[in-house]
């Protein structure tokens, strides 16, 4: 099997485990990623906390459930690829729709999820590029390559889940302990899923999250400018994929909404400005699994 290439500059916690890629017919094609920055899927940036208790954020727009230290170990989400509405005025902007565990409060993200940039694997700008990836920050992310390519209006599922770590792993997984995180992504448009693991020592398994992001870092560290995207669409109220926009926190199974005053919501908002919404989210749907973020500004 052909080793994946790095999606930028491998850091902290040791490098990643191949992933296995199931094909509809049972087989297991090479995975293959490509090296590529700026783009890093990096903890909640917070600016503030409104009066109102939700957070703003510079770089993640969306929900999160909190708990105490290992009490988040699993986490679902579906959504549907969103168009990049690239142009000679928004050429050079990314965005990232993700689900994982950790990262509000914590120094690492356990992560899956897609991109719909306007800026191409190779760096061209004004190019419409969709994919899918994977990253267990700080370590370097991967881009997912399916026989079939990721595109705007597919369907996707996703999960994060965690266990107790295994002594030692394939291709520099920690074996000092830790915890073992699992990610999985399925193109349900065409059937392709993705899978791959490794063991992660410094995880706190304090929060779940349902995030669309943009990614960093620029040249000094900050957040890149956001895709426009339109309205992004997050759980099965619109994608159809049962049992998606769920977590599981001390044992109890629900969907976001059923965490109560552990739920927190993140706007995303600019860096020099907090009066500038880059990315709304909405309210919660009834049954409390769904909700949509809306792109109103690129930032920075």
């Amino acid at each position: 099997m052909r080793k994946m290439r790095q999606l930028c500059a491998i850091s902290g916690i040791g490098a990643m485990a191949l992933g296995v890629m199931l094909l509809a017919d049972g087989s297991r094609p090479t995975p293959a990623g490509m090296r590529i920055a700026p783009r890093r899927h990096a903890p909640m940036r917070i600016h503030q906390r409104r009066e109102d208790g939700n957070y703003e954020s510079t770089n993640w727009a969306g929900y999160a459930v909190t708990g105490s230290k290992g009490a988040v170990t699993d986490v679902k989400a579906s959504w549907t690829v969103p168009m990049a509405q690239c142009s000679t005025t928004y050429s050079n902007g990314y965005s990232s729709y993700w689900v994982g565990i950790d990262g509000w409060s914590s120094s690492t993200v356990e992560q899956i999820g897609t991109d719909s940039d306007c800026v191409s694997l190779s760096g061209t700008n004004n190019t419409p590029t969709y994919y899918a990836w994977f990253e267990f920050y700080p370590n370097p992310g991967y881009v997912i390559e399916f026989p079939k390519a990721v595109m705007p209006g597919h369907i996707i599922s996703a999960e994060v889940t965690s266990a107790a770590a295994t002594s030692s792993g394939p291709r520099g997984n920690s074996s000092n302990g830790g915890t073992k995180f699992t990610v999985t992504l399925t193109d349900v448009t065409t059937g392709y899923t993705f899978t791959t693991s490794t063991n992660v020592s410094r995880a706190q398994q304090t929060s779940a999250e349902w995030i669309v992001e943009a990614p960093c870092c620029g040249s000094g560290g900050e957040v890149l400018p956001l895709a426009p995207f339109g309205i992004a669409d997050l759980g099965p109220d619109f994608t159809g994929v049962p049992k998606t926009g769920t977590a599981t926190v001390s044992g109890k199974t629900g969907a976001i909404s059923t965490f109560g005053a552990n739920v927190q919501q993140s706007v995303m908002v600019s860096e020099s400005s907090a009066s500038t919404i880059k990315a709304q989210p909405s309210a919660l749907s009834a049954d409390g699994s769904s909700f949509s973020v809306k792109w109103l500004n690129p930032g920075p």
